[in-house]
């Protein structure tokens, strides 16, 4: 089996540090880098694509709110239209990093807040989804189980790489639970551990309510603000290599699916 194990990178800001970034890409095949709106500055982005790059990690643009103070985790509300602006503006930020760098964007994510609404709200994700595709049609969306994204990418010819976050519970439609849900951020290593052996063992997943879901993810997610994130990647990759997988970055997984399929 091949699996991407995926972080959220360069969300500091200034000479503030958010997470073990260094460290993480010496781990991870693939990077979704904060591109000023919700964290991340210049000078990080640009650190982070350097780094991702030298040591072969697919670079992709996490996009979010405009909230660095909430971390982009809290519900704005602004128009679709303005929103669109918002996500070719980020997209356009790391892209032109990427460039100048000699390296590539090859995906992009919804981040947080964002992310949600994104991911329930068919209306909302056609409108930004067709900003990314405006932007460039051979971007990757990278996302958890959502219909709404997957069909909103489908209509404009998008890619989709569904990504299992390890240590958020879903509801028995796949989508995220909430952050203010008791129990929606799972903390124990184990308990993370156990849900990644599940999957790889039977392509199922234990919703926040007891229901057992399928789910065939191509990419394993560890946020890398949360505290002992780089352990985590650690044991996951382990974990992973351990049940006889590959990590592989998204970008390779479908570029050898494609070559396959010819």
């Amino acid at each position: 089996m091949d699996i991407d194990l995926n972080a959220d990178l360069g969300e500091g800001f200034g000479p503030w540090r958010m997470g073990d970034d260094e460290a993480l890409l010496g781990v991870v095949s693939s990077a979704n880098v904060a591109c000023g709106f919700h964290a991340g500055d210049p000078v990080i982005m640009e650190r982070t694509i350097r780094i991702a790059g030298a040591r072969g990690v697919d670079i992709g643009a996490h996009v979010g709110f405009p909230d660095r103070q909430g971390f982009g985790r809290r519900v704005m509300q602004i128009d679709a239209g303005e929103l669109a602006a918002m996500v070719t503006y980020q997209l356009g930020a790391l892209g032109g990093m990427a460039r100048a760098a000699g390296q590539r964007m090859t995906h992009m994510s919804f981040h947080g807040a964002l992310g949600n609404l994104v991911a329930a709200d068919a209306a909302l994700a056609a409108v930004l989804v067709r900003a990314v595709a405006a932007y460039d049609p051979a971007l990757i969306i990278s996302s958890s189980s959502s219909l709404a994204i997957e069909g909103a990418a489908a209509e404009n010819g998008l890619r989709v790489a569904t990504a299992f976050l390890a240590d958020r519970a879903c509801d028995d439609a796949g989508l995220l639970v909430p952050r203010r849900v008791p129990n929606s951020v799972i903390h124990d290593e184990a308990a993370v551990l156990a849900r990644v052996r599940q999957l790889l063992a039977d392509g199922t997943v234990t919703t926040w309510s007891g229901k057992l879901i399928a789910m065939r993810p191509r990419s394993i997610l560890v946020h890398g603000d949360t505290p002992g994130a780089l352990a985590l990647a650690r044991s996951l990759r382990s974990e992973i290599e351990g049940a006889g997988g590959r990590i592989v970055p998204i970008s390779q997984q479908l570029a050898e699916q494609g070559a396959a399929q010819t």
